[in-house]
């Protein structure tokens, strides 16, 4: 049974990007697991914080379970042509202790889609996580990209993926990512 550890970069209650992460959970192939979760309850980061007090409960609940899993899915908006700050931050937190990237991170199979109202999708945002997930020693899958445009007609207004085409294509984006964190 392979594991995966899926991250919503979207704080918003009405995220389409939590909707695909929603989705992907219900689309997994036969032996694979998505465990969904979020970045709520990480406060920005701060050095003097996290010197003083440590990490916080969210982060350290959060780094167990991608350290434990076989595989991370990174499900990202795009603000501004680029990463939300909020997912970096999160991220930015989970990378503490230096000490620790490798635990975290190091070697972990890594993929990345998500979901715009716009006509591009996420492919600016998915770009610029490629820096940031090489700094980390995470190994990036590539052989497949997932980048759900014009996400208002691809959802109903309680979140539920309700094109097909999309539907078809996030199920052979996932058989490909399980395939390949089983490596």
């Amino acid at each position: 049974m392979v594991n995966i550890v899926g991250i919503s970069g979207s704080l918003r209650k009405g995220s389409f990007n939590t909707s695909l992460l929603r989705a992907a959970v219900g689309l997994m192939p036969e032996g694979a697991t998505l465990a969904a979760h979020t970045i709520h309850g990480i406060p920005l980061y701060d050095g003097d914080e996290d010197a003083a007090h440590g990490l916080p409960a969210a982060v350290l609940a959060l780094k167990d379970a991608i350290a434990s899993a076989d595989g991370l899915l990174l499900v990202t908006p795009e603000y501004n042509n680029s990463i939300p700050g909020v997912f970096k931050n999160a991220i930015d937190w989970l990378s503490r202790p230096p000490a620790d990237i490798a635990r975290v991170f190091g070697g972990k199979p890594v993929a990345v889609i998500g979901a715009s109202p716009g006509g591009f999708g996420t492919i600016l945002s998915q770009n610029a996580w490629l820096p940031v997930l090489r700094t980390l020693g995470a190994h990036l899958w590539s052989d497949g990209r997932l980048m759900v445009s014009r996400a208002g007609s691809v959802f109903d207004a309680s979140g539920a993926l309700v094109d097909d085409k999309t539907r078809e294509a996030l199920r052979e984006y996932l058989a490909g990512f399980a395939a390949y964190a089983t490596k």
